[in-house]
């Protein structure tokens, strides 16, 4: 996380040795269709976020955290490669909206817990769990493509390979609860990739269909 938030963009950049998938994304992202990239809680997401909008136009959509010192430090510092902030909220919604039909990309965090107003119980892992509806959403009222990907971090501090997968195809369906599995699908996939580099201490599964607690 330090190296992503303070030390110098080139040096950042530099950390990347390697990448899979990336032509296919970029011809899209340069394109005048939009895209969607998800980029779970996988690795080291900040430095796949800004080696993924080098170069292109991009929104990340954050939870601007409690203390107004560390957000601002967090807007620095993800926006320094020029990348557009989008707070999660009725405003920022509208932001990645406009951003999608101007044929930008707009980068989700797809795996935190939403809102009851704004998630579906969906399989992931085995287990349902409470998966935004904001992604499904988007894709269909603009017909952007959506990506999912991470950068894997390699053995011995030798760097990292940036990995861009096309999303499960489910996630295009105008059945709601389909897309919304096909997210979680989409995000499984990835995390198979590099299983022991996944954020498992993230509580996940901290609501349940029949609101009762589980624990993992």
């Amino acid at each position: 996380m330090g190296l992503a938030w303070l030390a110098p963009i080139e040096k950042t950049l530099n950390s990347i040795k390697s990448s899979e998938g990336y032509e296919a994304y970029r011809a899209d992202a340069e394109s005048e269709r939009g895209v969607i990239l998800l980029a779970p809680h996988l690795s080291n997401w900040e430095l796949f976020g800004f080696f993924a909008s080098e170069g292109v136009e991009a929104n990340f959509m954050y939870q601007p955290p409690a203390s107004s010192g560390l957000d601002e430090l967090l807007r620095q510092a993800r926006s320094r490669s020029g990348v557009k902030m989008a707070p999660t909220n009725k405003r920022g919604v509208a932001q990645l909206l406009a951003a999608l039909n101007n044929g930008e990309m707009v980068g989700i965090l797809p795996d935190q817990v939403p809102a009851d107003e704004s998630g579906e119980f969906a399989d992931f892992f085995g287990e349902p769990a409470l998966t935004m509806t904001l992604v499904s959403k988007l894709a269909q009222r603009t017909g952007a493509k959506v990506y999912c990907g991470y950068a894997r971090r390699l053995e011995r501090g030798q760097g990292f390979t940036a990995v861009f997968r096309e999303a499960d195809p489910a996630i295009y369906s105008k059945d709601l609860r389909e897309s919304v599995q096909g997210l979680n699908n989409s995000v499984e996939k990835v995390v198979r990739e590099a299983v022991s580099q996944y954020q498992w201490e993230y509580k996940r599964f901290r609501r349940r269909p029949d609101n009762s607690e589980f624990y993992t």
